[in-house]
C-alpha cells in the first residue's frame, strides 16, 4: 500500500467510515486509467507523425538520389559524344595527312629527273670556276712578277694610301665644322660669358699655410713656451700644428696645412695669453672648448652661406660640407670665396641660357664639397663630391655637374658645362689664383714636350704663360694638309692628358723656303 492510499485510509479512519475510503480509491483508479489513455494516445500520434516524416525524408532523398544518376549519366553521354567526335576528326585528320603524303610521294618522283639535271649543270659550273680560278692564279702571278709587288703588299699600300687620304680629308671637314660653328657660336658665348663675368665682381683672395698670432711683449713667448717647452709641447699634441717661437718681435708662427687647425690653435693662443693661466690641463681644456666653437661657427657659416646664395633644402652634413670650404684653399684661393663666385657665375650663365637658375646655382656651390670631406681618400675630388651629392639626395643634373666640371665622367645635361666653364673663368681670371714657379715651368715643359713628340715637328714654344702653343714644321715631311691634322690632334692631345686653366691655343707654322745662288 502507497502513501496515497496510507494517507486517505488515515483520513477516513480518522472521519469515522471506511466507505469514503473506497470511493476515494475507485476515482483515483479512473483518474489513472484515463491517463494512460490519454498518454497512450499521444504516442500513437507521435509514432505516427514521425512515420509521416520519414516516409517524406526518403521520398525526398530518393528524389536527390535520382536526380544526381540523371545528371551523371547526362555527363557521361555528353563525354562519350565528345569522344566520338574527335575520333571522328582525327580520322578526317588522318586520312588528309594521307593523301598529303601521297602527293608528296607523287612529286617527289617527278622532281627526280630535274634533280639529276641541277646536278649535271653544278657540277659544269664547278669545272669551269677552277678553270677560271686557275687562268686568274695565273695571271696574278705574271702581274706580281712584272709589278715586283705581292699581292698583300699592294693591297697594304692601297689600304694606307686610302686611310691617309680619308684622314686628309676627315681632318679638313673637322676644321671646317669646327669653323662654322665658332663662326656662328663666338658671338653668342662670347656675349654670356663677358655679361656673366662682368656682372660677376669678387675679391682677390690668397691664402698660405701660415698664420702669425701678434703678442703684446717678447715675455709671453716664455710663459707660452713653459718651463721645459711643456707648454708649447702640449699646446703642438693638443693643435696638430706646428709652433714657431723665434727672434720675430711680438709675433709666433702657426705653421700648418689644415687651416681650420691654425684657426683653432690662434684662438686657443689668445684666450690663453688673455686669460693667463697657461698649463697643460688648461691648454686641453682651452683647445676643446675652441674645437666645439669653431665646429659651431663652421654650420653657422653653411647656413648663412646658403641664406646668401639663395639655396634652399641642402642636407645638414652638405651645409657643414659649404662652411668647411670657408678654411680652405686651392692654389691660394679661398674654396667658399671660389664656389660662391661660381655659384653667381653659374646662374648668371644659366639665365642667359634660359635654363633652371636655382639648380646652376647649387650645382655651382656645391661642385667642389668633394675637396673638403672629413677623410682624405685618393678619389679625385669631383668624383668625391659627386658620390656626396648622390648620397645626399642631390638633384640628378646637379650631381652629374658636380661629377663632370673636371671631364672625369660625361655630361649629361646642359648645367655641366656650364659648372665646368664657370669654374674655369673663377680660376682663370688674373689674380684669382697663385700658382709655384715649379708648378708653372713643369706645365710648359710638359706642353713642349707633348708638341715634340710627334713625326715632323722640329720645334715647340709654349708663350703668354702657357696660353699659347706655337709648333714649328718640317716643311719636306708634313704637308699643309697634314699641318691642320696635326693642329687638331695636339690640341686633343692636350686637352685628355694635361690640367690647365682656361684654354690653350694651338698654331702649326710651316715654312718652305728655297735657296738658290747665281755664280
Amino acid at each position: 500500500m502507497d502513501a496515497m492510499h496510507i494517507l486517505l485510509l488515515v483520513s477516513g479512519l480518522a472521519g469515522g467510515g471506511v466507505i469514503s475510503y473506497f470511493v476515494l480509491n475507485a476515482s483515483m483508479q479512473k483518474k489513472k486509467a484515463q491517463l494512460l489513455k490519454e498518454a497512450q494516445d499521444k504516442a500513437d500520434i507521435y509514432k505516427k507523425n514521425r512515420e509521416i516524416e520519414g516516409k517524406e525524408k526518403f521520398m525526398q532523398m530518393k528524389a536527390e538520389h535520382e536526380k544526381q544518376t540523371q545528371e551523371r549519366n547526362r555527363k557521361i553521354a555528353d563525354a562519350e559524344n565528345a569522344i566520338r567526335q574527335q575520333q571522328a576528326e582525327a580520322k578526317g585528320k588522318e586520312q588528309s595527312l594521307k593523301d598529303k603524303i601521297d602527293n608528296i610521294a607523287k612529286r617527289e618522283k617527278e622532281l627526280d629527273p630535274l634533280k639529276e639535271k641541277l646536278q649535271e649543270k653544278q657540277e659544269a659550273a664547278e669545272n669551269k670556276y677552277k678553270e677560271a680560278e686557275a687562268m686568274f692564279q695565273q695571271q696574278l702571278k705574271h702581274l706580281e712578277k712584272i709589278a715586283g709587288l705581292s699581292v698583300e703588299d699592294a693591297r697594304n699600300q692601297l689600304v694606307e694610301g686610302l686611310r691617309e687620304e680619308a684622314r686628309t680629308k676627315a681632318s679638313g671637314i673637322i676644321k671646317e665644322i669646327v669653323d662654322e660653328a665658332k663662326m656662328t657660336a663666338a658671338k653668342d658665348s662670347k656675349r654670356i660669358v663677358l655679361q656673366t663675368i662682368q656682372r660677376t665682381a669678387v675679391e682677390h683672395a690668397v691664402e698660405n699655410s701660415v698664420s702669425v698670432f701678434n703678442i703684446d711683449n717678447d715675455e709671453v713667448k716664455g710663459r707660452i713656451i713653459g718651463r721645459e717647452g711643456r707648454n708649447i709641447r702640449a699646446l703642438e699634441a693638443a693643435t696638430g700644428i706646428e709652433i714657431i717661437v723665434d727672434d720675430t718681435p711680438e709675433a709666433i708662427i702657426l705653421s700648418g696645412f689644415d687651416p681650420i687647425r691654425r684657426e683653432i690653435a690662434r684662438l686657443s693662443l689668445h684666450k690663453l695669453v688673455t686669460d693667463g693661466r697657461i698649463h697643460p690641463a688648461r691648454i686641453e681644456e682651452v683647445v676643446e672648448k675652441t674645437t666645439k666653437q669653431i665646429n659651431n661657427e663652421i654650420i653657422e657659416i653653411g647656413e648663412r652661406t646658403c641664406i646668401d646664395m639663395g639655396v634652399h633644402g641642402l642636407h645638414p652634413e652638405l651645409i657643414r660640407m659649404v662652411g668647411r670650404m670657408r678654411y680652405r684653399s686651392s692654389y691660394g684661393q679661398n674654396l667658399l670665396q671660389h664656389s660662391r663666385e661660381v655659384a653667381n657665375l653659374c646662374a648668371t650663365m644659366a639665365a642667359e641660357m634660359g635654363l633652371n637658375t636655382k639648380l646652376a646655382k647649387r650645382a655651382g656651390l656645391l661642385h667642389d664639397i668633394g675637396k673638403v670631406p672629413d677623410d682624405d681618400p685618393e678619389t679625385p675630388h669631383a668624383l668625391l663630391g659627386m658620390k656626396l651629392a648622390e648620397k645626399y639626395k642631390e638633384h640628378p643634373e646637379v650631381v652629374n655637374a658636380i661629377g663632370a666640371h673636371h671631364d672625369e665622367i660625361e655630361m649629361t645635361s646642359l648645367l655641366s658645362p656650364i659648372v665646368q666653364a664657370c669654374d674655369a673663368i673663377s680660376g682663370s681670371r688674373p689674380g684669382a689664383r697663385r700658382e709655384d714657379t715649379e708648378q708653372y715651368t713643369k706645365r710648359l715643359k710638359d706642353l713642349e714636350g707633348l708638341a715634340m713628340s710627334y713625326k715632323g715637328v722640329e720645334k715647340a714654344f709654349a708663350i703668354q704663360a702657357g696660353r699659347e702653343l706655337r709648333v714649328i714644321v718640317e716643311a719636306e715631311r708634313v704637308s699643309d694638309e697634314k699641318a691642320d691634322t696635326l693642329a687638331f690632334d695636339i690640341s686633343q692631345k692636350i686637352m685628355t692628358d694635361m690640367v690647365y686653366p682656361g684654354q690653350i691655343k694651338v698654331t702649326v707654322i710651316r715654312e718652305k723656303r728655297s735657296v738658290s745662288f747665281a755664280k
